[in-house]
């Protein structure tokens, strides 16, 4: 297998979906067979869920806060840190979990594409999201302290658009015109939730070089210049030549 070379004439865009947060132990919703205690996963995951029982949305992610604050990240988000070390300005990490896992590992250039666990929102005012790691008692809401309207999960719903200008960040990154060549690689990924499938088209619309890592085939594999099989958290610490 050629390496995926690294050097001073390269920028680096990595996209990382649900495959590389299972192999830390994140169950995802495919994992839950789009149920939560019997509940469809829209049930809380969306905006209408949400108006229909706060309640019932906020003791489904104090519980996942409670999962996720005892996972620690695996081989293959030390390797992205490892990489970033090495490329500086010219890395960047998009990722469509919410674990918070490559933050916690010590990536720095880190788009939430979905939103963040550790993140609240109001959902009644313009406060900007805050981090936040409180675990609620079931059957409370939080409220707000600036216009005492409910909080939410800083996470991109079934139904809602991602943030523009996450969309924009990305966007730049691979149009930028420094004189470098642009790499993509995605991992973990099943390469059926957009816009996130649509980047290796982006990346290649410019010339970029692109990579998939991924356990199995995703939907979109076809769109990849190369293709390696096999977990993450193996593959990528060995993936890299940094030059």
């Amino acid at each position: 297998m050629e390496p995926l070379v690294l050097d001073s004439k390269t920028r680096l865009l990595v996209l990382t979906g649900a495959g590389v947060s299972a192999e830390s132990g994140v169950p995802t919703f495919r994992g839950m067979n789009g149920l939560w205690e019997n509940h469809p996963v829209e049930a809380v995951a969306s905006p209408q869920g949400f108006e229909a029982n706060p309640a019932l949305v906020w003791r489904f992610y104090s519980q996942r806060r409670t999962g996720a604050a005892d996972v620690k990240p695996n081989p293959g988000h030390d390797a992205l840190v490892r990489w970033e070390q090495h490329l500086g300005d010219r890395f960047l990490l998009a990722t469509q979990n919410v674990d918070g896992l490559h933050t916690k590992a010590g990536s720095q250039r880190v788009v939430d594409m979905h939103g963040n666990l550790f993140r609240t929102k109001c959902a009644d005012c313009q406060r900007a999201p805050f981090a936040d790691t409180s675990v609620h008692p079931s059957g409370t809401v939080p409220k707000c302290d600036n216009c005492g309207g409910r909080l939410r999960p800083d996470i991109v719903w079934f139904g809602e658009m991602l943030d523009p200008n996450d969309l924009a960040r990305i966007g730049e990154f691979i149009t930028r015109n420094d004189g470098t060549r642009l790499v993509f690689l995605a991992a973990g990924t099943s390469g059926a939730v957009w816009p996130a499938a649509g980047i290796v088209d982006e990346v290649r619309s410019v010339r970029g070089d692109t990579w998939l890592v991924n356990y199995e085939s995703a939907a979109n594999t076809e769109r990849f210049h190369h293709f390696v099989q096999g977990l993450s958290g193996e593959v990528l610490p060995t993936l890299a030549k940094l030059v």
